[in-house]
């Protein structure tokens, strides 16, 4: 269950006032050479942006940066880049959640409705995916075997499109943080101009 600071956090993004670079439905379109990255390598996508997501100071990881009850605890200030591996390698679904938290809270975005629904739909394929291989242990249907054979299929390809999207949408928004590309409204993120000491 999650705590009470996490669900406070949880309720506060939903009144961000950015929203993402692009959507989740318009990656693919926005940056195809990414989103296939992301399907091939999916693992070495969600390191390479913590890593991105942290300004490049790994002495600030921590396993799902705080989120957990085990975070801080899993010698990360010792070896922060073979935490994150593990943590990306064992917990791939929450690494991403946790980089796409981090960006929220850092650049102050919220997800659109669509956003969440698409998120949504991944995970009550894969909770229907669970219940069907659960019934078809318990029965000698055939039918039940094929329903549970087909629906996780449909929730691993829902899975693996939907993860490549939201690291897809990561790195467009890094990307528009870091001046590599331009917002989508017009105006230009650039750096504060370098100020001179007064003599």
């Amino acid at each position: 269950m999650a705590s009470s600071k996490n669900k406070a956090l949880l309720e506060a993004r939903k009144d961000l006032p950015n929203v993402w670079h692009s959507p989740l439905m318009y990656t693919l379109c926005d940056s195809p050479l990414y989103c296939c990255y992301s399907v091939l390598c999916p693992y070495c996508a969600a390191y390479q942006l913590r890593g991105r997501a942290l300004h490049g100071d790994w002495s600030r990881f921590t396993c799902c940066q705080g989120s957990m009850p085990c975070s801080g605890s899993c010698g990360e200030s010792k070896c922060p880049k073979f935490c994150a591996v593990t943590e990306v390698c064992c917990c791939f679904t929450l690494s991403v959640a946790t980089t796409r938290f981090m960006l929220q809270d850092e650049l102050r975005i919220q997800n659109t409705k669509c956003d969440n629904c698409i998120i949504g739909t991944m995970f009550v394929l894969q909770y229907l995916n669970c219940i069907c291989s659960i019934v078809a242990c318990l029965t000698d249907i055939p039918l039940i075997d094929e329903a549970a054979l087909i629906t996780d299929r449909v929730a691993d390809i829902a899975y693996c499109s939907v993860c490549a999207c939201m690291q897809t949408q990561h790195k467009m928004e890094m990307d528009k943080r870091d001046g590599l590309i331009e917002p989508r409204d017009g105006t230009v993120v650039r750096a504060p101009p370098t100020q001179h000491m007064m003599k």
